[in-house]
């Protein structure tokens, strides 16, 4: 009997069991289903929407959200899923809500800027928004929420550039003021006069060559090189970033060395190329210690769209820190202000480096260690004379001199190929 009251005590206790878990799982269903979804928004949207006002907001850029009385969303463009502001059909910004109550209650259009925490971001990675609320007919009320965080960012730069632009300005300027002081006081001391006016004449060059750089960044980044391209050989953008740093290296005992692949050719803007590629160089003769040597070397490599042309330029000057690696393409970021000063830099040159390189679908990379020296290195997309060239020759009998180079350049380090020391 024990036994028997047992067994039918664990059946009750489990068809209870069952009874309780299968009227939750109903009611869980009844809920799943009665939750709108983008597709039953739509159904709905089309009943309870003016006419043509579906198609118009279809093709707005901004995010578009439509609620009606009961704040529920019967219409929500695909990017106002994709920014977060509808979860579940509901309107999940509480500022926006609000914002609607108080629209539907006094009919008044109302705008406010948001900054909103973005979906599966970091933290401090926020979105910046415009949110604008309108009445939309007696019953509905429409929400237009504009995405500024990209406009922020631009306008950001922007006045740091100009407040970088007047700094950097200011320093010459003031220079210059105060050295014409200094002359008119010693008018009656030629030697002084003299010293002044060489420092003067040193300030001004500096002042040219900012101007200039800022200049030719803009044209950069304005212009578009693909306009006025042509097929640039490698070995004459090497022979004039050369003779351009000729005069300070020998200056400092420097001797500039250059090698690699002959007839390589990239498509592009010929005096940004050259820009770029003398900016290299010229960083490199700067930041050399005296009596030391800098590599420029050409090659082709291999890529999944295409054979690219490397051009990379390798010095053994102070070299840069892991954070100076990271910074060192910004816009007036100088390694060592006090060495830039000196040097006359004006911390834009690598800015219009990495400018060039991106406008014609290359790169410019760096690899240094502190103490051992650096080798910046510019990867462009190959002209199709390079390819005609290497078709011609593929199947001529490679020469003694082409078979050395080949060598050379296999055993010269940092992948700089043996070179050719220039006077």
């Amino acid at each position: 009997m024990d036994v028997n009251a047992a067994v039918a005590a664990a059946s009750a206790i489990a068809g209870l069991c069952t009874g309780v878990i299968a009227v939750l799982a109903f009611r869980w269903s009844e809920r799943e289903q009665a939750r709108p979804t983008r597709t039953s928004l739509r159904q709905d949207a089309a009943a309870v929407l003016p006419p043509g006002v579906d198609t118009v907001l279809s093709v707005l850029r901004s995010s578009a959200v439509v609620l009606d009385e009961g704040d529920t969303v019967v219409k929500a463009s695909s990017a106002a899923y994709a920014l977060g502001l509808v979860r579940g059909g509901r309107l999940a910004v509480d500022q926006m809500l609000q914002m609607a109550r108080e629209t539907r209650r006094d009919g008044e259009i109302r705008q406010v800027e948001l900054d909103l925490p973005r979906r599966g971001a970091g933290r401090g990675e926020g979105l910046a928004v415009s949110a604008r609320v309108a009445p939309l007919g007696s019953r509905l009320v429409l929400l237009l929420v504009e995405d500024l965080t990209e406009a922020r960012r631009i306008e950001a730069v922007r006045r740091d550039f100009v407040a970088n632009v007047s700094h950097e300005l200011k320093t010459p300027v003031g220079a210059l003021s105060l050295l014409s002081e200094a002359v008119m006081d010693a008018s009656d001391d030629p030697e002084a006069v003299q010293r002044f006016a060489g420092r003067m004449q040193i300030e001004a060059a500096r002042l040219t060559s900012l101007v200039q750089e800022i200049i030719d960044l803009s044209r950069v980044q304005d212009d578009n090189p693909l306009d006025d391209a042509e097929s640039v050989a490698v070995d004459d953008l090497v022979a004039e970033a050369v003779d351009r740093c000729r005069h300070p290296a020998n200056a400092k005992q420097i001797t500039m060395a250059t090698g690699g692949a002959p007839e390589l050719f990239i498509w592009g803007n010929r005096s940004q190329l050259a820009a770029a590629l003398g900016n290299l160089v010229e960083n490199a003769v700067n930041y050399s210690p005296a009596r030391t040597r800098v590599g420029i070397a050409g090659r082709r490599i291999s890529a999944p769209g295409g054979d690219l042309i490397e051009i990379s330029v390798t010095d053994q000057g102070i070299g840069l820190s892991e954070k100076d690696r990271d910074r060192v393409f910004e816009r007036f970021y100088r390694v060592d202000p006090a060495r830039s000063r000196a040097t006359g830099g004006t911390g834009l040159g690598l800015s219009i480096v990495k400018h060039v390189a991106a406008s014609h679908g290359g790169e410019v990379t760096v690899w240094s260690a502190e103490g051992q020296g650096s080798t910046f290195t510019l990867r462009l997309p190959e002209a199709a004379t390079s390819r005609e060239t290497r078709d011609r020759s593929a199947a001529a009998v490679p020469s003694e001199d082409s078979e050395t180079s080949s060598a050379l350049y296999e055993s010269f380090p940092d992948h700089i190929p043996a070179p050719e020391v220039l006077p």
